[in-house]
């Protein structure tokens, strides 16, 4: 029997301070392994991100997400899983913009 395929849920950034309202709303995905870890990936404001979004060992549901931007920026976010589908957390870029973060469908 094969092992399960990685699942992608989308997550939505919504900006939550002024210098994030410049950006408006940020698409991103996380793909997810299955195993605890997957990979966390967006564009924001022209800069491609691509990171990590890792569970926390002691708690199945809060995590974090991280990304790199290819350009030196780099986005950080906590979560917490409402369901095995959908989450929400806080994100927040290098530049001091913050957004608040939902994943799922």
């Amino acid at each position: 029997m094969a092992p399960p395929a990685p699942v992608t849920f989308p997550v939505r950034l919504y900006p939550t301070n002024e210098l994030a309202s410049r950006y408006g709303v940020v698409i991103a995905a996380v793909t997810n392994d299955l195993h605890g870890k997957g990979v966390f990936t967006t564009n924001i404001n022209g800069e491609s991100f691509t990171g990590e979004a890792t569970r926390n060992q002691d708690s199945r549901r809060t995590g974090l997400a991280n990304g790199a931007g290819n350009r030196g920026a780099y986005l950080s976010c906590t979560y917490t899983m409402n369901s095995p589908t959908q989450g929400t957390g806080q994100c927040r870029l290098s530049d001091g913009a913050e957004f608040s973060m939902h994943m799922g469908h």
